[in-house]
């Protein structure tokens, strides 16, 4: 199963519920931001060097850590030496070893949040209770529609129990996973952890676990 991760703008918390989403379903998540890398990094090869032929994408995939991840560099200079288009055979080479893959693509309407849907068999849609960032979920939504990326969930990040998750519900199209706004995640983003494993019984695991059960039920 390859996931893609969308936000229609910057700033709504995607990569820290792509970070989550991937502890919970023990997937590899891929950093596809290739101009504005945000997930844990490490030495070795990165998502730069797969994709301008100098390392093969399962090689790239850091195990180490609290989540396997195939991280992205962070230089202008990988970023310009990467033939993008190769990103969909590198996550399916990862999901061919792993398994189960959830891709950070970047913010906004960029032709390679495009490559990373091209790759997802669905994706999950993060936002927050804004008009204007529900407004650029709406076009987020009718891009995943464009590439059939299923949209199996809607990610109200920072939202609060009174949001208006059915309205949201019918105007994306999905169901609206809430979660809350969490010093928690805060706090395990400053460590490069997921929360899950800094703080176990807080509200925003307990939302990411719902997420993750609605993304396997759903594919």
């Amino acid at each position: 199963m390859i996931l893609a991760v969308v936000g229609g703008k910057g700033g709504v918390g995607k990569s820290t519920v792509a970070y989550n989403l991937g502890a919970h379903l023990d997937a590899v998540v891929v950093d596809a931001d290739l101009a504005m890398a945000d997930l844990p990094t490490a030495r070795g090869p990165d998502l730069h060097d797969v994709l301008a032929g100098r390392a093969a994408p399962v090689e790239a995939v850091r195990e180490g850590g609290p989540v396997a991840m195939l991280p992205c560099g962070r230089s202008l200079a990988g970023a310009r030496a990467c033939e993008p288009t190769a990103l969909v055979d590198a996550v399916e080479a990862v999901a061919a070893a792993y398994g189960h893959v959830v891709v950070d693509c970047p913010a906004g309407m960029s032709g390679d949040v495009g490559l990373g849907l091209l790759a997802a068999d669905a994706c999950v849609l993060v936002t927050e209770p804004t008009p204007a960032a529900l407004g650029d979920a709406v076009r987020a939504r009718a891009l995943a529609r464009e590439l059939d990326a299923g949209l199996v969930s809607v990610v109200l990040n920072r939202g609060t129990t009174d949001a208006p998750t059915g309205a949201i519900a019918n105007r994306l199209g999905a169901p609206v996973t809430v979660v809350p706004e969490d010093p928690a995640v805060v706090t395990a983003q400053a460590a490069g952890r997921p929360v899950a494993t800094t703080a176990p019984e807080s509200p925003a695991v307990a939302a990411f676990a719902d997420l993750a059960e609605a993304v396997e039920r759903a594919t």
